[in-house]
């Protein structure tokens, strides 16, 4: 599964949203703790296991967002 993850750098830190996953949104000071918190609720709106593997990459900058591909493992009901 691919879904996107925007980062927003806004003026007291960075928001972290996942617009494919209803209300998986954060904020952290650093843009590496945001995609942390990020993966982290990723994990739970998902139920993938704490030990499951997420790949970022990242896909591209426009102004003061960045957009990261996350490419993971589900397996369907």
């Amino acid at each position: 599964m691919v879904l996107d993850l925007i980062i927003e750098k806004t003026d007291d830190g960075f928001t972290g949203e996942i617009p494919s996953i209803k209300g998986c949104e954060c904020w952290a000071h650093e843009e590496d703790e945001v995609i942390c918190k990020s993966l982290e609720l990723l994990k739970f709106y998902n139920n993938l296991d704490e030990k499951a593997e997420i790949k970022v990459d990242k896909a591209r900058k426009e102004k003061n967002k960045t957009i990261y591909k996350l490419v993971f493992e589900k397996d369907l009901p």
